[in-house]
């Protein structure tokens, strides 16, 4: 059965992440689809849920508050329509799914080669340096166009954030201060020191979330891109860290 209820208090798609995430916490709850736009969510169970309970998986953050809405406003075409939708997006294939970051990385990638190719010779190290350095930048470009959206969805997963709400905020402007750092090349025993702690930190609770099987949007381009949370985070987060790791060795 799927019932829809109004949701006061979403903003951003990291909202809409944030309550799906709380409220597929239930035991009995099998989907959520969010319509951002009208502030509704259609709540698929496999058994009624009293509203109080629903409500209850919100407390933590009352700035969302969940009420019902009039009988008529449940309209069936709407619950096919959202089905459909769930279905679709679980038929995805993996490159559909994950185009965006392997883009970035081809991207990411050629330019590195470029830069490393005008060079006498190639260079292991001036390759990682750059790629590093347009990962941080790109990927803190997404996080900076929508950062409130980007901290909200952080704090479902990272270990970290979940104790200190304002680390999503710090944690995108490190992230461009490393890409920064990389591009001129400051300090790079530190810079690739400090990389490795800060990246197997984060990698910490998405390991946690993808061994639980957790359904949690992936915060890696910010709230802008839909991507679940999978071993294609563990893989970007553990190649940071064995380049930073392979560059330290080198420096040392």
């Amino acid at each position: 059965m799927t019932h829809t209820y109004k949701i006061a208090g979403m903003t951003c798609d990291g909202c809409s992440a944030k309550v799906s995430h709380l409220i597929k916490q239930l035991s009995n709850v099998t989907d959520v689809a969010i319509n951002l736009e009208k502030g509704e969510a259609d709540i698929s169970m496999s058994k009624h849920i009293a509203t109080p309970e629903l409500q209850n998986a919100l407390k933590d953050y009352p700035k969302y508050q969940l009420s019902e809405i009039e009988i008529h406003s449940h309209k069936p075409e709407r619950n096919i329509f959202s089905e459909q939708q769930s279905i679709q997006e679980d038929k995805r294939t993996w490159i559909e799914t994950y185009k965006p970051i392997v883009l970035i990385f081809i991207y990411i990638t050629t330019i590195s080669l470029i830069v490393s190719l005008n060079e006498e010779s190639f260079k292991e190290e001036t390759f990682m340096r750059i790629f590093m350095a347009g990962f941080f930048l790109t990927f803190s470009f997404f996080k900076m166009l929508d950062l409130k959206g980007f901290a909200e969805s952080y704090t479902m997963y990272d270990i970290v954030a979940k104790k200190f709400n304002g680390w999503g905020y710090i944690y995108a402007f490190l992230e461009l201060a490393l890409g920064l750092a990389f591009a001129i090349n400051f300090d790079p025993v530190f810079t690739n020191a400090f990389t490795a702690i800060l990246m197997s930190v984060s990698l910490i609770g998405v390991l946690q979330s993808v061994m639980n099987k957790k359904r949690i949007q992936c915060a890696c381009l910010g709230a802008v891109f839909n991507l679940p949370m999978s071993t294609v985070t563990i893989i970007e987060d553990g190649i940071m860290i064995a380049m930073s790791v392979i560059m330290l060795v080198m420096l040392l």
